[in-house]
């Protein structure tokens, strides 16, 4: 299992963590690309249980994401705009208008801990979920509270959840990895109804200085699509850098430092 090399070769203390367990190992077949209309996607699949915070990290720094127990990333054979973003913490400073949003959000309140599900969550995904549909053609979601507690809640020692509330109302959830060195923001779903209040800004806001607090030295912020709406924001969070290619196995993957505003 080519993928999972720097898993497979890296030391571990007897008694102290379980190896990583391969369940599965996929490629799916090209399919519609959920962020370029004309592109086919395929993307890469791995579903392992007794994955360590550092075995996330490792993960992390080759272009994977984490939802559950899979772990995944694309492999489209016509296509590389898909790019692995993470923002240096250290000299992360927010910009004036991301400044402005967190002015605007003073009076939001930030919970941090384990995900979990609960009927207040499932709404809210779900409210979220069908403004997306109505407005950006995103396929029906039937999300139930068994498929979020595997894909949102699923239990993983880097897992964490940040709760976003106004006037105790829960407006905000984001979904996140934690790991020895750096942060790693998978999800994020709000209230429709708070969408003039830049929630997903503050999320990544929250992130980054929470992570800072903790010695992390970077935010990662998934794929990067210049050709997608949804997606071009990341580059707004500055200093970052990209993966400048798909790595395998051992090999030591290679990060690019990109000036701000870069395409």
């Amino acid at each position: 299992m080519a993928a999972v090399g720097p898993l497979q070769n890296r030391p571990r203390a007897a008694n102290v963590e379980p190896v990583v367990r391969v369940l599965e190992h996929s490629l799916s077949a090209a399919q519609a690309c959920p962020y370029l209309e004309a592109e086919q996607a395929t993307f890469e699949t791995l579903v392992m249980v007794d994955v360590s915070p550092a075995d996330v990290s490792q993960l992390l720094m080759r272009g994977w994401r984490r939802f559950g127990p899979s772990y995944f990333r694309p492999v489209c054979p016509r296509c590389d705009s898909c790019e692995s973003l993470r923002v240096n913490l250290d000299g992360f400073d927010p910009s004036t208008s991301q400044r402005r949003v967190l002015r605007r959000n003073a009076d939001v309140r930030v919970s941090i801990g384990e995900p979990t599900v609960d009927e207040v969550r499932l709404a809210l995904y779900r409210e979220w979920h069908h403004n997306r549909e109505s407005s950006r053609g995103w396929s029906p979601d039937q999300m139930d509270a068994q498929g979020y507690a595997l894909h949102f809640a699923f239990a993983h020692p880097a897992a964490r959840e940040f709760s976003y509330y106004l006037d105790n109302t829960l407006i905000g959830v984001g979904l996140s990895d934690e790991t020895p060195d750096a942060i790693s923001a998978a999800y994020f779903y709000f209230s429709p109804k708070f969408a003039s209040r830049s929630l997903g800004t503050l999320n990544v806001l929250t992130q980054a200085a929470w992570g800072r607090s903790r010695g992390r030295a970077h935010l990662y912020l998934g794929y990067r699509v210049e050709g997608c709406a949804s997606l071009r924001y990341k580059g707004a969070f500055v200093p970052h850098e990209r993966l400048t290619s798909r790595v395998s196995g051992v090999q030591t993957p290679q990060w690019e430092p990109l000036p701000p505003n870069a395409p």
